[in-house]
């Protein structure tokens, strides 16, 4: 008999007696999460970000793994993220940990301290240094799976009614400022205010703070800041390298095949890189709008960046001393941070030193 008509005529069972097993595709389950995201809708950067995550995992999983992304407060107000993201009300959530801070000061290590390190090297400190590994301990806390979820790059000083000349401007300033760096604001005698994105501008245009700092010129300008207060200064210190984390609750995640991890981990990835490329993208043109209609661009002076510098680290230290999770990330942290500003300095500022001195 010919080898052909025995394999036509032997149909499946005769090919697995013979033991040629075929090709047999297992399909994954098809899956629902939802995903609760810290940041108002409108911002298509921020908030984006946890949209350009949920589309990946659907278009690589076939749409077999659906996460719908739901915008603060629709689910759970932004301060109620990580317990819900804990409790498994939601599976994951997207935001910036330094928002917790007051469950835990670590939490704002994972996203940014003032004078710490900047975007690529908090991607260094992520995936190559300890730190996914040290945060993730952390988590473990509090039921949670972390991954980064983007950086905003350096982030502007703020929006203030009246100009600032020195350190002593700072006292009694009625200041909305995000997460961890309130605690070091308060060192310069400023009355830190946190208040939700979408709240700000209607403080600063009633007064009820005198000063306001969010992101950047493109978020910046979506709000509307510049038509209530017209000096516009830099930098963030606070936020040299600000990282978004997506958070999912480990009983969720342990719940998937390794296919669906492997995918998820890819998602956030690739959202992680495409947050920055957006804003960097965009925040130039923003900026030039902004100062052709009116702002004006002040660089924080130097006294004031020393004086918060010596603070910081004041802080840190008396930190360190209470709280032996922060104490544990920091120190790791802190040595990182030194080898890589050792680095920077040469190459990469060199570059950018020359580049941005040229009229192109």
């Amino acid at each position: 008999m010919e080898r052909r008509s025995f394999v036509q005529g032997a149909g499946v069972a005769g090919i697995l007696a013979a033991g040629v097993a075929p090709a047999i595709t297992h399909a994954q389950q098809n899956i629902r999460w939802r995903l609760t995201s810290g940041f108002p809708k409108p911002l298509d950067t921020i908030y984006g970000a946890a949209e350009v995550f949920a589309k990946k995992v659907g278009e690589m999983t076939g749409g077999r793994f659906q996460i719908s992304v739901h915008a603060a407060a629709e689910i759970v107000p932004m301060p109620g993220l990580v317990d819900a993201v804990q409790n498994g009300t939601v599976e994951m959530g997207h935001t910036a940990p330094y928002y917790y801070f007051g469950k835990d000061e670590t939490f704002a290590l994972g996203c940014a301290i003032p004078f710490g390190l900047n975007s690529r090297q908090m991607t260094a400190w992520a995936y190559e240094g300890n730190g996914l590994r040290l945060m993730r301990e952390f988590y473990r806390n509090y039921n949670i799976m972390s991954f980064p979820g983007g950086n905003t790059g350096a982030q502007m000083g703020g929006w203030f009614r009246k100009e600032i000349k020195s350190a002593a401007d700072f006292k009694g300033l009625k200041f909305r400022i995000g997460g961890f760096a309130g605690r070091v604001m308060e060192r310069l005698g400023v009355v830190p205010q946190n208040i939700p994105g979408g709240e700000i501008y209607q403080a600063l245009e009633k007064g009820t703070v005198d000063a306001a700092e969010w992101v950047g010129p493109y978020d910046d300008q979506k709000l509307g800041f510049n038509k209530v207060a017209p000096n516009y200064y830099y930098p963030g210190f606070w936020e040299g390298g600000p990282q978004l984390d997506f958070y999912i609750n480990s009983k969720a995640w342990d719940s998937l095949s390794a296919e669906y991890k492997a995918i998820i981990e890819s998602a956030c990835a690739y959202a992680h890189v495409d947050m920055q490329a957006k804003y960097d993208a965009r925040n130039p043109v923003a900026l030039k709008q902004l100062v052709g209609g009116g702002t004006k661009l002040f660089r924080f002076p130097k006294d004031v960046m020393e004086t918060a510098f010596r603070e910081a680290h004041a802080l840190y230290s008396e930190v360190s001393a209470k709280n032996p999770n922060f104490k544990k990330v920091y120190e790791d942290y802190a040595r990182f941070r030194t080898d890589q500003n050792l680095w920077f300095r040469f190459a990469e500022a060199g570059f950018d030193d020359f580049m941005q001195a040229q009229k192109l």
